[in-house]
């Protein structure tokens, strides 16, 4: 049965919904102190006007509270959808009105590649591009790296929270209570935080020879982008820019943590079980998967012949397989580079970016547990084909202790693949329409669905308008993983039938 848009609905989720823009209002008042600091007027100005919107709306759409504000799933669901429509749109008013966007609609795309944590960008010239708005851009994708319901959670109460925790592609409570788990993800983050720019700083002041001032600037912004798996960066050429193998370790470190699911982060936080996370499902799915795509990228590139030495083509590899898997889209060659990767390499940086990190992570992608399930019941069911009738195959595996895979879960991870498959074929399809090579809109489709960052080249200010679009909706479904955006569908629909 579809959910019901009846007025107390409406409500409902108009309540919830203005309370997650209020939020937004609030972060955004940040790079409006980092302008006025700076003296950066005409962004100081964008930026207020950007707080006034989203506490406008927020306000305004907030305005007749409910009778009840019991939140159900099914509404919870179509809040966190509305949410990640509204608020990159909002919050693409400063970057429209840098002048470094060509139209209102290429920023919003870089506001969706923002929250997803994408790290696809249409900007025009990043390397002269105004502090302020670059903080913005970063800061964008640390908040939607978390979760930006995930912000609003850490105020809600807990049955409010559960019901848009799940929305946001987030499986597992660490803690009892939703808010108690959200307030631990941001306690994590923040550790890391202080940590990732004293490193990527130091590396940048004592290795690179920036200043103080600009080596905080950069590790900041390079720490945003990488513990997100996000990708945006202040230079045009990425990671590249650094030519430092220091500061790309240090951020593959970032890369890996952020691909890393907050349960494990909380087991290592209470040194609890450490030798038990390796035998878990999950992380021996993305070890393996790691390690198996690193492999393909590297012979593709040694039969390429495109790096000479063994360094060369260890680093290219080992960097570009760790930005791919955790979807963080850094590069340290341009994107007409990565189009001529063909053969193995193109399967393994592909491979790479479509399976992703763990679940309950900053990462995209399909996820390494699904992955595992995904494997365990094709293993499970060679093993009903080979062995006798009357022989049991025992549906167990380990994850966070022994569990039962039960055909409900199952289902649901087989569900998901087919659904990302199917997204990527349509992205893909689209591309082709438009006349780019199958490989080339592939590569691209992928990364938009997975929220990978990596481009093939596609990517660009003068894309057709049909396939922007359809890259734009292909980062909002990835990032809820459909769920959310069905029941808003579902929600519309019933609205539009009047039942």
């Amino acid at each position: 049965m579809l959910l019901r848009p009846d007025p107390e609905a409406l409500r409902v989720i108009s309540y919830y919904l203005g309370r997650v823009l209020l939020v937004m209002a609030g972060v955004a008042v940040l790079p409006l102190a980092w302008a006025v600091i700076g003296r950066e007027w005409a962004p100081a100005a964008s930026f207020l006007l950007t707080v006034g919107a989203f506490a406008l709306v927020g306000a305004l759409v907030s305005a007749a509270p409910p009778r009840e504000k019991h939140l159900g799933l099914g509404h919870g669901m179509v809040v966190v959808a509305l949410a990640w429509l509204i608020a990159p749109a909002l919050g693409s008013i400063p970057l429209a009105l840098s002048g470094h966007f060509g139209s209102f609609l290429d920023a919003y795309f870089d506001g969706m590649s923002g929250l997803t944590a994408s790290g696809s960008s249409l900007v025009n010239d990043v390397d002269h591009l105004a502090p302020s708005l670059n903080f913005w851009r970063h800061l964008l994708q640390f908040i939607g790296g978390q979760g930006i319901v995930l912000a609003a959670v850490s105020v809600f109460a807990g049955g409010v929270g559960l019901s848009m925790f799940h929305g946001e592609g987030r499986e597992d409570r660490i803690l009892p209570s939703v808010t108690s788990t959200a307030r631990f993800i941001w306690l994590v983050s923040g550790i890391h935080l202080v940590f990732g720019v004293l490193l990527l700083g130091s590396v940048a002041y004592f290795g690179l020879g920036f200043t103080p001032a600009r080596s905080l600037f950069h590790g900041l912004m390079t720490f945003f982008s990488s513990f997100v798996t996000g990708g945006f960066t202040v230079q045009s050429t990425s990671i590249g820019y650094y030519h430092s193998v220091l500061f790309e370790a240090a951020t593959m470190v970032f890369m890996l943590a952020g691909a890393m699911s907050f349960s494990l982060h909380y087991a290592l936080w209470r040194r609890r079980g450490r030798l038990q996370l390796l035998r878990d499902l999950e992380t021996r799915a993305l070890a393996v998967t790691m390690a198996g795509t690193m492999v393909l990228l590297m012979l593709g590139l040694a039969t390429l012949g495109l790096y000479r030495s063994v360094g060369s083509l260890a680093r290219q590899g080992l960097f570009h397989i760790v930005s791919a898997h955790t979807s963080s889209g850094f590069t340290l060659v341009p994107s007409t580079e990565i189009a001529q990767w063909g053969g193995l390499a193109f399967v393994g940086l592909v491979t790479a970016m479509f399976l992703g990190g763990m679940a309950s992570s900053a990462a995209g992608g399909l996820k390494a547990l699904r992955v595992g399930l995904v494997a365990k019941v094709l293993k499970d069911q060679v093993k009903r084909v080979l062995l006798p009738d009357r022989a049991v195959v025992p549906s167990v595996y380990q994850q966070g202790g022994r569990r039962r895979l039960t055909q409900q879960a199952a289902q649901a991870a087989l569900l998901v693949t087919l659904l990302f498959v199917g997204l990527c074929a349509v992205g893909t399809a689209v591309g082709m329409a438009y006349g780019y090579p199958l490989q080339q809109a592939l590569f691209d489709s992928v990364s938009a669905a997975t929220n990978g960052g990596l481009s093939a080249g596609i990517y660009g200010p003068h894309m057709p308008v049909v396939l922007e679009v359809t890259y734009i909706l292909q980062m909002w479904l990835g990032r809820l993983e459909f769920v959310a955006v069905f029941a808003l569908f579902g929600f519309v629909v019933s609205g539009v039938r009047g039942r």
